[in-house]
């Protein structure tokens, strides 16, 4: 196993406090204006949150953090009060969108986000659009040629799947035009294991990815681990409370079944994260006990354990249990002040420089 090296102007991770504050994951809607098939969001309703109800979380928590996520934001018709009434909090705010969200914004309102993240699965237009819907390759480009041009940081944000494994160091490549890293995310089987990776195309995939990019973050458990990187202190059922458009929390976007109440996050604020739930997703299994990397790792991810109907078992792609190890060939990049670093399973890279 190869540990990770800092590359040049690194000293390695940083260490993230969870005195930062809750990373706060709001789904204003579920609604979207594409249906991509690899989609965790539920398609066959529509829900919505409040501008009161955003406004009862905020004032009950100790938030660090924002991400306006789930659905295309932008199709929630208060949008643009709630993101000013967010842009007066004392936040970071971030928001994730496949284009739509940004374009209905005025130049002033972007300037409310500390990050920007436009979903980029494929490294070709057609490939996208084909997946995505037409136009959307051309409006991604375009929108986020217009944050460059406002100074408002970039993110590409991509699910590493079936359909493009091997091919994500391409997708970096296209972020480069953009001086963006690429959030790369392990798809989870929420609807359908049409496009969930197997275990020999999940370590492939990362060994392919860590070829050809330098690393910024890695936040994927296992990944993590078998790279030779110190734990995490912040993440899910620790420093993570995810608010879904039916006004419920869940511990990760991925949690199976409909959540716990919102009603349990105002009366309790930071206390919820006792509730089960978030006690859940801290659970080591019994089997990881002894291993050796146990602390950085903790069982691997316990939203995809919990999806797949074993919470108690070890994540299903790892090696140790197979008795293998990976060899993993990390170099570090320089860190960046990314707010979503602490909030989800990512595992963030850059491009190398040709």
């Amino acid at each position: 196993m190869n540990k990770a090296t800092p590359g040049p102007g690194s000293c390695g991770l940083p260490e993230i406090s969870p005195d930062a504050g809750i990373a706060l994951g709001l789904g204003l809607t579920n609604e979207c204006n594409l249906a991509c098939c690899f989609c965790y969001r539920d398609p066959t309703r529509a829900d919505r949150l409040s501008l009161d109800q955003v406004k009862a979380v905020l004032e009950c928590l100790p938030v660090g953090s924002v991400n306006l996520g789930t659905g295309e934001n932008g199709m929630h018709p208060d949008f643009k009060t709630i993101l000013a009434y967010l842009q007066r909090k004392r936040v970071k705010l971030t928001i994730t969108s496949n284009g739509h969200s940004v374009a209905v914004l005025e130049d002033s309102e972007l300037q409310a986000f500390h990050d920007i993240e436009f979903s980029l699965d494929y490294a070709t237009q057609a490939e996208q659009d084909a997946q995505r819907g037409p136009g959307n390759w051309a409006l991604i480009h375009q929108q986020a040629e217009r944050c460059v041009k406002l100074n408002i940081p970039v993110t590409i944000i991509c699910v590493m799947m079936k359909s493009n494994y091997l091919s994500l160091s391409e997708v970096a490549r296209v972020a480069n035009k953009f001086h963006a890293p690429l959030r790369v995310n392990v798809y989870q089987a929420v609807r359908s294991d049409l496009y969930a990776l197997s275990y020999e195309e999940y370590w492939e995939g990362f060994r392919h990815l860590f070829s050809e990019t330098d690393v910024i973050a890695i936040g994927e458990p296992l990944v993590r681990a078998i790279a030779g990187l110190p734990p995490l202190r912040v993440g899910c059922g620790v420093t993570t409370i995810r608010v879904t458009p039916r006004a419920t929390i869940q511990p990760c976007v991925y949690w199976p079944g409909t959540g716990e109440p919102l009603s349990e996050l105002i009366s309790a604020g930071k206390a919820v994260l006792s509730l089960t739930p978030f006690a859940q997703a801290r659970t080591l299994p019994n089997d990881c006990q002894p291993c050796e990397f146990r602390d950085t790792c903790h069982g691997g991810c316990a939203g995809r354990r919990q999806l797949q109907g074993a919470l108690l078992k070890p994540d299903v792609y790892c090696p140790i249990v197979r008795g293998q190890r990976p060899a993993l060939r990390v170099r570090m990049a320089a860190n960046r002040d990314l707010p979503k670093l602490s909030s989800s399973c990512s595992t963030v890279v850059i491009a190398r420089e040709s």
